[in-house]
Formats: structure tokens, sequence, C-alpha cells
């Protein structure tokens, strides 16, 4: 579910399938070593298919654990399914990354 590579001061981890309470347990020990990793950590998220709350709590601990040893994250790449939501919990600002919506939502939101 997540490869991980290295490239110079940079660990790069890419999430592949769902991120549910059904895979929350076996992400959780993957993301185990990328919460201890010293290096800049980026999160790719472009192979998400499916996430729900535990996917979310997560992500939102791997932030926590990252800034309490003053370690960097990024995500980068969010697929569509986590970009709606991100939205839909208002999340969109919480992770301090730049999110490039690319899709048109329902609705005219704002106009």
């Amino acid at each position: 579910m997540i490869g991980m590579e290295t490239e110079g001061e940079l660990c790069r981890a890419r999430v592949h399938g769902e991120m549910t309470i059904y895979s929350a347990a076996q992400l959780r020990q993957e993301l185990a070593a990328a919460m201890d990793e010293p290096r800049d950590l980026e999160l790719d998220l472009e192979g998400v298919t499916d996430i729900d709350s535990a996917g979310i709590q997560l992500l939102m601990l791997l932030k926590r654990e990252r800034d309490a040893h003053d370690r960097k994250l990024a995500l980068s790449n969010h697929s569509s399914t986590v970009l709606d939501v991100f939205e839909l919990m208002g999340l969109i600002g919480y992770f301090n990354d730049p999110v490039v919506l690319t899709k048109t939502r329902g609705g005219n939101h704002g106009s």
C-alpha cells in the first residue's frame, strides 16, 4: 500500500489504494517508518482511491508526530477523492500544503 523511496534529503512515500477503516491498521504499521524518517517527508496521495475518517486520522497523526519532532511533512498530488474529503471536512488548509483544485465541483461556489 505504501512505497517509499529516498532521494537526497527527501523521503517520498506513495500511498496506493484505500485509506479507510478496513486498511487503517496495516497503513499505520507502514506509516510507522515514515513517522521516524529523519529526512523531509513527502506523502504522495495520487494513488488514494478511497479515504474515510480513519484515513484522515492517520494523516493527522502523521502530521502531529512529524511536527512534534520538528520534521517536515508535505502532502502532494492529492487524488480527487482526497480533495473531496478534505473539502467536505474543511481540511484544505490544515496540512499547510498547496492544493490545486483542477475539477469543477457541482454548483457555483462563491459566484
